[in-house]
């Protein structure tokens, strides 16, 4: 029981970091930014989508560093440039200074998660896992709530958001001398099994999987990017100094989000295509909210609804990755969060443009209309939970061990 105990708070304290304040960090603190360093919408828009750049280059460094070295050199590198970007967001000077050091901070979120199926797959008992890689998974909320939390309190009794940023580095630095230790058994092994391939990922049945994986990260990048700025300008909340708008949202954020442990029960009532559908309702909702209802009540509906649907979204793409290709759960899992990664450069971006060329209530409108859009076209029979006939999970072994007993099949074009 001792390694399942020590990966998962490691892991736990790894996501909780990487994915609390250095991913939420800029959008939970953009009010302040453009305040003190002048950014405009467009601007702001083309930062964060530099950071979820950096995202994206970490989940293939990760890729190659697991194969390599095993989990440990990711997670160290991931921790290390949480904890050095977000002190360099607590100490920049100008715009350029604050553009690295949210680069570095959010690229530690694609850095430090995928590892840890890699360490928790080689170093806990076969029925342990599931356990193991939700509390793995539960940081994500947990730091979301506690970054929000911060921010709150920042708002209500005056401190500066640099006092924040450098209580965020501190912590990054106490996560990464803990996970260094904990990941001592797993360091600098080869964390590769078979030979991959991924041409093996190119498949019809992928493309409906993948087409979500990219509307949930362009839609999640533009809530998680814009929605405290929407509410300020919208001219904030009764009762509350419009610099803890923010704070408020991704409090309530993580703390909804925590019902992602649910998504296993939900996805055995309901099936998989009918989940996929009211999370994308959820979606479509929540950012409607935003700019057409930025008061208390829809703030928080809406904040709650976009928690409960990252969270439970996060969880829907790694199982259903995991089932259609089993003999690549972790090659899969890290395709899909590439198409999450290539959807939130390209989302804030093209937000920003929009916000600032019709404003940002109708920017939001349309994000949502994407999301909405994405669960009426989507049928039952695009979302598949098995691998297609003509490739079945022991084919698929063999051909990537290089025993195949047959010829493997082409690959169908995606």
């Amino acid at each position: 029981m001792a390694p399942f105990w020590t990966l998962s708070a490691a892991g736990f304290a790894a996501t909780a970091i990487a994915y609390g304040p250095a991913r939420m960090g800029f959008g939970l603190f953009l009010s302040q930014f453009r305040t003190e360093f002048s950014i405009s919408t467009q601007t702001a828009g083309l930062l964060s989508s530099l950071g979820f750049l950096g995202f994206l280059l970490g989940l293939l460094v990760a890729q190659g560093m697991t194969n390599r070295k095993g989990p440990r050199l990711p997670v160290t590198v991931g921790l290390s440039a949480a904890t050095l970007g977000m002190a360099i967001v607590a100490a920049s000077p100008n715009l350029t200074v604050l553009g690295v050091g949210v680069f570095l901070a959010m690229s530690s979120a694609g850095l430090s998660w995928t590892p840890f199926n890699n360490a928790v797959h080689r170093r806990v008992a076969d029925g342990s896992r599931p356990a193991a890689l939700s509390l793995v998974s539960t940081g994500t909320g947990v730091g979301i709530a506690l970054a929000g939390a911060a921010a709150l309190l920042m708002g209500l009794i005056g401190l500066s958001w640099r006092f924040c940023w450098a209580a965020f580095a501190i912590c990054g630095a106490v996560a990464l001398v803990g996970n260094r230790m904990a990941l001592r058994q797993v360091a600098g092994t080869d964390g590769a099994g078979p030979a991959q391939r991924w041409r093996m990922l190119r498949r019809r049945s992928a493309i409906p999987l993948l087409s979500i994986g990219l509307c949930y990260g362009t839609t999640s990048a533009i809530y998680i990017s814009f929605a405290p700025d929407r509410i300020a300008d919208a001219g904030g909340l009764a009762g509350l100094p419009p610099i803890a708008a923010g704070g408020l949202v991704f409090l309530c954020f993580g703390i909804f989000g925590l019902l992602g442990l649910l998504t296993g029960g939900a996805k055995a009532a309901l099936g998989l295509p009918w989940l996929v559908r009211l999370l994308k309702l959820a979606a479509t909702v929540s950012l409607a909210l935003v700019a057409v209802m930025p008061t208390w009540p829809g703030v928080i509906l809406s904040a709650g609804l976009q928690g409960i649907y990252v969270m439970m979204t996060s969880a829907v793409l790694a199982f259903w990755s995991d089932r259609l290709f089993p003999a690549l759960p972790s090659q899969s899992f890290t395709a899909v969060l590439l198409a999450v990664a290539a959807g939130s450069v390209l989302g804030p971006a093209a937000a920003g443009f929009a916000s600032d060329a019709m404003g940002s209530g109708p920017m939001f409108l349309a994000a949502a209309a994407l999301a909405g859009v994405t669960a009426l076209v989507m049928r039952s029979r695009h979302i598949r939970e098995r691998p297609e006939p003509d490739l079945e999970p022991g084919d698929e072994a063999r051909y990537l061990a290089g025993r195949p007993d047959r010829p493997a099949p082409a690959p169908t074009a995606g």
